[in-house]
């Protein structure tokens, strides 16, 4: 997914009150997923909501605002990756912007982690770690997730059809794309979908995973 915001007329007086953000998210909730009506409230929103949002100087925070802006459209009205916005819980920036601190927290934690395994990450003996796992749980890799979230909403008819036996609303479209950054637990999984997450995991690792494997040899991630 690329959040490209276009172009406003200079001659427009530029609102960005509380009120008219949530206006705005409201409007863009009336349209249907995917529409033109639904882009340009959204690319309105973005433009006019960025200058309420957290600045830091953190060499992450490009990527952790990348990440914000994905999250905002992926949950604003429909909430695949966590619970949609709620207007009468708080504005459009307080939510973004707890949103936005918890991402470069991670970012933080991550390289710091990254530099204390940097050795082991390679191996003892030498050896890559497993590509697939950084694709799909690691979340200090935009360019890829992107790539990733592209390649997915490409599949989406044909990966909707992959599902567990019984139940079609958990399919391959719907794990990949829940276990994309900020992932959810398998935990939460089970307990949204009524299913075990060893089912869950074990549907995942035999139908899902290996589609991603293919999607990062194609992409050059993973020697073949």
């Amino acid at each position: 997914m690329r959040i490209i915001l276009k172009r406003s007329n200079p001659g427009l007086l530029m609102n960005n009150s509380p009120d008219e953000l949530r206006r705005l998210a409201c409007e863009a909730c009336r349209y249907c997923l995917g529409s033109a009506e639904r882009q340009r409230y959204l690319t309105q929103l973005i433009r006019l909501v960025k200058s309420r949002l957290w600045r830091d100087n953190s060499p992450h925070y490009q990527d952790a605002l990348q990440q914000t802006w994905i999250y905002l459209c992926q949950n604003l009205c429909e909430g695949k990756t966590a619970k949609p916005y709620d207007p009468d819980v708080a504005s459009v920036a307080t939510w973004l912007n707890a949103y936005l601190k918890f991402r470069l927290l991670d970012f933080e934690q991550a390289a710091q982690a990254d530099r204390a395994r940097h050795v082991s990450a390679y191996g003892e003996d030498g050896g890559t770690t497993d590509v697939v796992e950084t694709l799909a749980a690691k979340p200090e890799i935009p360019p890829i997730l992107e790539r990733v979230q592209d390649w997915l909403e490409q599949n989406a008819a044909e990966f909707r059809k992959i599902h567990v036996v019984h139940h079609p609303k958990i399919n391959c479209y719907e794990l990949i794309l829940r276990r994309l950054p900020p992932e959810t637990s398998w935990q939460a999984l089970e307990d949204e979908f009524g299913v075990s997450y060893k089912t869950l995991e074990s549907f995942y690792r035999r139908q899902c995973k290996p589609r991603l494997r293919e999607f990062g040899r194609a992409e050059g991630h993973i020697s073949s």
